[in-house]
């Protein structure tokens, strides 16, 4: 009986891309979260002009968000506009160029999948002091980036913050956790609003998302 001949040009499964190293996973989840904390932008562009977009009303977490991708090494433009007649507001829009729309896309992608992964798996058994460090600091990254990005809802008893996306919100509770605060989430009208208690659980949760320096200049 004549052997079937081997199929040489068969299609390869696409190999796992590697992890991120910590570092890079650090910036590409915060970013990812970001990102999740904000609408699509309200400004049309034309094809041929850069996309993505993210658009935000405050200008300290459209800065964040610079910083972040120049660390990823995603050249991004800034434009601000204001709005508004008896009650003025800004907005702060970041465009990707075409040309970095893939690295873009596949890192922010690989950061969240990859950090929401670390966060939401629970205490590995036997993990190293360094690989929880750097879980607590994805904790303390998605409390920021909601702080900076999401509808914060400050109330006497509460620190609370609104978000959209249901992912994020079930991240946020985990890294709640992972800090040693309790935290509580109530659905809303369009949203889900996650909070801790004021006092020492507040005051921890600001301190942990508390900006940390650039670890290297940012062009």
């Amino acid at each position: 009986m004549t052997p079937e001949p081997a199929l040489l040009d068969a299609p390869r499964v696409p190999a796992t891309p590697p992890p991120l190293d910590w570092l890079t996973l650090g910036d590409a989840f915060e970013a990812a979260c970001l990102l999740r904390c904000t609408p699509p932008p309200t400004g049309a562009r034309r094809a041929t002009d850069a996309v993505p977009g993210v658009e935000f009303n405050r200008e300290d977490a459209a800065q964040r968000m610079r910083q972040l991708l120049g660390r990823l090494d995603i050249p991004v433009t800034h434009e601000a506009a204001v709005g508004g007649l008896r009650r003025r507001y800004e907005l702060h829009r970041l465009w990707v160029p075409r040309e970095h729309h893939g690295a873009y896309t596949r890192v922010l992608d690989a950061g969240w999948r990859q950090g929401r992964r670390e966060l939401l798996g629970g205490p590995l058994p036997g993990a190293s002091p360094a690989r929880r460090r750097w879980v607590s600091r994805l904790a303390a990254a998605a409390w920021r980036s909601a702080l900076l990005a999401g509808g914060r809802h400050v109330r006497r008893h509460i620190l609370g913050v609104r978000i959209t996306d249901r992912e994020l919100a079930a991240v946020l509770i985990r890294a709640a956790a992972v800090l040693d605060v309790p935290a509580r989430l109530r659905p809303g009208t369009g949203c889900f609003l996650v909070s801790v208690a004021d006092g020492p659980d507040r005051e921890r949760i600001l301190s942990s998302a508390a900006l940390e320096p650039a670890r290297r200049p940012v062009c």
